[in-house]
């Protein structure tokens, strides 16, 4: 009994620790992003918006290896049996869910504003 319940504490820490670490990256990716959104207003075609695009492809390719499924998100699925949206992040479920769409659209409109700037 005493493994049984070492075993689901270590699982729910494990699992915490998953989340957090999602956490924490999709935040990073939120100031990438806003600051790319900010850089393209404003015309400051710096590095740090071309890092961002960089930051973001990899984002993207890593989704798109695995299928358009974080791979954080495939290690949580190991640790609970929940599978709501935000099971793997600490997130509202309705923002879990759209995460991809919203960034996907705002990565095209910091895109297509980025390419205005470098034509005007």
């Amino acid at each position: 009994m005493q493994d049984a319940t070492l075993t689901a504490v270590t699982r729910a820490t494990t699992l915490r620790l998953i989340k957090a670490l999602h956490t924490l990256i999709w935040l990073f990716f939120n100031g990438v992003i806003f600051y790319m959104l900010y850089a393209a207003l404003t015309g400051r075609l710096d590095w740090r918006l071309w890092l961002g695009f960089g930051l973001v492809a990899l984002e993207g390719l890593t989704l798109l290896l695995f299928r358009f499924v974080c791979p954080l998100t495939l290690l949580a699925r190991k640790y609970t049996a929940a599978r709501q949206d935000n099971f793997a992040i600490y997130l509202p479920n309705w923002l879990a869910r759209y995460t991809k769409v919203i960034y996907t659209g705002l990565m095209a409109v910091i895109a297509l504003i980025t390419v205005y700037q470098l034509l005007r």
